[in-house]
């Protein structure tokens, strides 16, 4: 039976604010998104509408409200399934019916049991000396090459691709295929959707083959581990096709373009590169900093549906409404993250929000965390004078994308 909200709790919010159209436009290099920073400081809960689906949303920004809804039970991620609503995009990215991200608990905490089994600090030992021997061999090619050189396709490209690759247990001589649908599917265009289909279905086949050579020729990679699951029947074969896929396109695609940005905003401000140069031992807090700093998205992920009335940041948000949070603009909340457009290797205080927050945060956070220490490490190691060859101004960045990052970046030493 939906709640029934106590009357004198429904009277005292605010009015519902006036809806407003996000167009959710390309943005160049790191800048903030203006809608998102003009919505934190002037109304926080507003509402929205998206370029593609039905009707309209609540958008929360606020550093305390973004944590509070994706961690109450009250906003569901299955009620979405089979409901249009107001998105970024005509299709969804990931299966609305087998995968980790459109289901809530009991059974969402039992798939990510599964995949957390890859997931380890055992796991990270493991592959980290195998990516660092990926990065100082693609390093090498990039010094063969010679100065100029574009940093994204010697290594912000193929370095994600070969972890994940290794990761999940892809053969070697595959992973151009793999990089190649990861970058279609997350593809925002509308123009786009017929090579996001395309890449859909090559992917799933490609992912059933993996898992049943992983069912004959079980391994210690995850591929092994969703195929021993699948197999005793903890997980269905749709789920293990599912999370082996939405793993692939977050451990490729993503990892690219977060870590070409967070290279560019390190070559964009020297200093912070120069104390990286001196002190390697603050390495991991200036990459968990940069993951803060770095506007990782265009726009928003998936929504939420409330599943009572509930209220948040003075607004009641009615029982069947969808709404979406704003990781990036959560990370700039000036009352968590003092001077937010600053990039501070000494920041202290609460931790960012870039991996989400609650049941579905991230569980790949641990990986990309070492390959973002990994390939930052090697380029400071191997090109100490390392610098942008062309003004800041004139590098490219992804267009119509979901995922933010630049398309080269030429760099000389």
């Amino acid at each position: 039976m939906p709640f029934d909200p106590d009357p004198a709790a429904a009277a005292s919010a605010e009015p519902p604010p006036a809806v407003r159209s996000w167009s959710v436009d390309d943005l160049p290099a790191l800048d903030p998104d203006p809608f998102l920073d003009e919505i934190l400081r002037d109304e926080p809960v507003t509402r929205i509408r998206l370029p593609h689906g039905e009707g309209h949303a609540w958008l929360v920004t606020r550093y305390e409200d973004v944590r509070f809804v994706t961690s109450d039970p009250r906003f569901s991620r299955s009620a979405l399934v089979g409901r249009s609503v107001t998105t970024m995009r005509p299709t969804p990215v990931a299966s609305q019916t087998a995968g980790l991200q459109y289901i809530d608990a009991p059974r969402h905490a039992q798939l990510r049991r599964v995949v957390a089994r890859a997931f380890t600090g055992r796991s990270m030992m493991r592959l980290r000396p195998m990516a660092e021997r990926t990065a100082a061999e693609l390093l090498d090619g990039m010094e063969r090459a010679g100065a100029p050189a574009d940093l994204m396709q010697h290594l912000h490209g193929p370095f994600p691709i070969a972890v994940i690759r290794d990761f999940l247990g892809v053969d070697e001589s595959d992973w151009h295929l793999w990089a190649r649908t990861g970058e279609d599917l997350l593809s925002a265009g509308a123009d786009s959707e017929g090579r996001a289909a395309a890449a859909r279905e090559s992917t799933r086949a490609r992912v059933v083959d993996l898992l049943a050579r992983r069912r004959e020729d079980p391994r210690d990679d995850l591929a092994g581990v969703l195929a021993q699951a699948a197999s005793s029947g903890e997980i269905s074969d749709a789920e293990a096709i599912s999370l082996a896929m939405a793993i692939q396109v977050s451990g490729g695609h993503a990892v690219r373009n977060n870590s070409g940005s967070m290279m560019y905003a390190l070559l964009t401000h020297p200093e912070q590169l120069d104390r990286l140069r001196r002190e390697p031992e603050l390495l991991p807090k200036a990459v968990d900093e940069l993951f803060r700093y770095v506007p990782h998205r265009n726009g928003v992920g998936i929504p939420r549906i409330a599943t009572e009335d509930v209220k948040v940041g003075g607004h009641l948000i009615r029982s069947g409404e969808v709404v979406y949070n704003a990781y990036v603009s959560a990370n700039r909340d000036p009352s968590v993250f003092p001077d937010p457009d600053a990039l501070d290797f000494d920041r202290t205080g609460a931790g960012h929000v870039a991996f989400g927050h609650g049941p579905h945060h991230c569980l790949a956070a641990i990986m990309a965390r070492m390959e973002a220490e990994v390939i930052i490490s090697s380029v400071l190691t191997r090109f100490p004078g390392i610098r942008l060859a062309v003004p800041a101004t004139e590098v490219e960045f992804q267009f119509q994308g979901l995922i933010r990052g630049p398309r080269t970046l030429p760099v000389a030493w």
